[in-house]
């Protein structure tokens, strides 16, 4: 199984820390997993201009075609002006309307307030659903007080973390399962 693990942001830490700490407990746990991460702050995308994703080089299209072809999406995103960053938003931009179709995903939100802890579940969430994601009930949402010197140090946000991994596994392996049967059906 393909799993590509997005840091959404070009600039802080604690998203690419999580992001660090999850795909790491995912590599230990299913070793199997055939697992990437993309790191926003490593890339250079282009802005969307309405192109077909293929249409575009360099970064922008490994990004896209990594997304495309990956079965489970671990996206990671900070908290800002109470949004999304817009280099994640940029992303999206970036794919067909029904990228996410078969695609299981799953969220870690960091954010500097638990004010924001709704984010997600008001604009992310539906921006995957509108793709077509088949996205995790569970979020991990990580605050500024979990972090320590570039570390999580919150034992509960650890423990989350592994919940979430194990989660979107199940998940995405049962989605297979019912999309094997459902293919299975047919001769052809």
């Amino acid at each position: 199984m393909k799993v590509v693990g997005i840091s959404g942001s070009r600039i802080g830490s604690k998203t690419r820390t999580a992001m660090a700490e999850t795909m790491r407990v995912l590599e230990e746990s299913y070793p199997n997993a055939e697992a990437t991460t993309i790191d926003l702050a490593s890339v250079d995308l282009a802005w969307s201009d309405g192109r077909h994703f293929l249409d575009y080089e360099g970064d922008t299209q490994h990004v896209t075609r990594a997304i495309m072809d990956a079965d489970v999406l671990i996206i990671g995103t900070p908290i800002f002006q109470a949004s999304i960053p817009g280099s994640l938003k940029n992303v999206f931009d970036l794919l067909p309307e029904r990228a996410l179709e078969n695609k299981t995903v799953s969220i870690v939100v960091t954010a500097g307030s638990p004010k924001h802890y709704l984010i997600a579940e008001q604009q992310l969430r539906p921006i995957l659903t509108y793709m077509k994601a088949n996205v995790s009930q569970n979020f991990v949402f990580i605050e500024e007080k979990d972090f320590h010197q570039k570390e999580i140090v919150n034992d509960d946000v650890h423990f989350r973390l592994q919940n979430l991994v194990e989660d979107t596994m199940l998940l995405a392996e049962t989605y297979q399962e019912m999309l094997q049967k459902k293919d299975d059906l047919y001769d052809f």
